[in-house]
């Protein structure tokens, strides 16, 4: 064969490939963007597992448009493990409302921490502090997973700008409208399918005879999760926040807010020798 019949050839061969359809993500359905989202959760759990970082934890209660109760910030090291991350208490302090003022405090043990407010920050401390997840926020939060997804429906809401990057706007809720669940909205990055922020609150209310009967209701409870990329590509929840009204069993009546902050990210491994800065105090 010439050269010029071979580079004939060649050059057809070309045109016909730049002429065939590509895959136009304007096209892709919010399942395909959350199939793609779930896919991408594994890898980046593993590349998470590679960083060390600070946690900031904000907690407050105070009673429905009243008093200041009690708020306490908790400090944490964050160091990742095999099976998801050990976080080391590096300082806590807040103040309580006691006897017509306000005690402030440092250290464990906190100071009634039995009583209606401390129980209550305790509780949602522990959570949020929870050792089983390599990104410091529960895995239960949001349907992210392939596994969660299965239990949700999504639409597809359009394409916007975040954090001057192109987002999918996609909202979720369960199938089962009886199921109260998380729902809520999702921006997803359009370019590595990642979730940029997420937004959520319950799929329903308590229902009536709960609230009526048990004096139990969490109105306007919902959260907010943003995500930061970091230099090498991975994503990361930088900021959580919720505010919310508790009332459970006719006695309990709080307004609760609650910040969580993830920084000074550094790359490291698991099987690296890593010193924690700082002690409780």
């Amino acid at each position: 064969m010439s050269a010029f019949r071979y580079g004939a050839i060649l050059l057809l061969a070309s045109a016909s490939f730049a002429q065939s359809p590509q895959p136009n993500p304007a096209s892709l359905t919010a399942q395909a963007i959350m199939a793609r989202v779930a896919a991408n959760q594994d890898r980046s759990e593993s590349l998470r597992n590679q960083y060390v970082y600070k946690q900031k934890i904000y907690i407050l209660t105070h009673k429905p448009g009243g008093k200041l109760m009690r708020e306490e910030t908790a400090d944490y090291n964050v160091v990742p493990t095999p099976d998801g991350s050990e976080k080391k208490l590096t300082l806590l302090s807040g103040r309580y409302w006691h006897k017509g003022e306000y005690e402030q405090f440092t250290g464990e043990p906190t100071p009634e921490d039995d009583s209606l407010d401390g129980d209550l920050i305790k509780d949602f401390r522990d959570d949020l502090a929870n050792d089983k997840t390599k990104d410091g926020l529960g895995r239960d939060l949001f349907p992210l997973t392939s596994e969660e997804q299965k239990d949700y429906d999504f639409k597809l809401l359009g394409q916007e700008i975040q954090q001057g990057r192109n987002v999918y706007h996609i909202s979720f809720r369960p199938k089962d409208k009886d199921n109260i669940a998380w729902s809520g909205e999702a921006y997803v990055d359009a370019e590595e399918f990642e979730p940029v922020l997420v937004f959520t609150k319950l799929s329903r209310r308590i229902p009536f005879m709960v609230r009526t009967l048990l004096g139990t209701d969490v109105p306007g409870i919902g959260f907010n999760v943003v995500y930061h990329r970091q230099p090498d590509g991975v994503w990361f929840p930088a900021t959580f926040g919720t505010e919310f009204r508790i009332r459970a069993v006719f006695f309990i009546n709080r307004q609760m807010s609650v910040s969580l902050e993830n920084s000074a990210f550094e790359r490291t491994h698991v099987d690296s020798t890593m010193k924690v800065i700082g002690v409780v105090q």
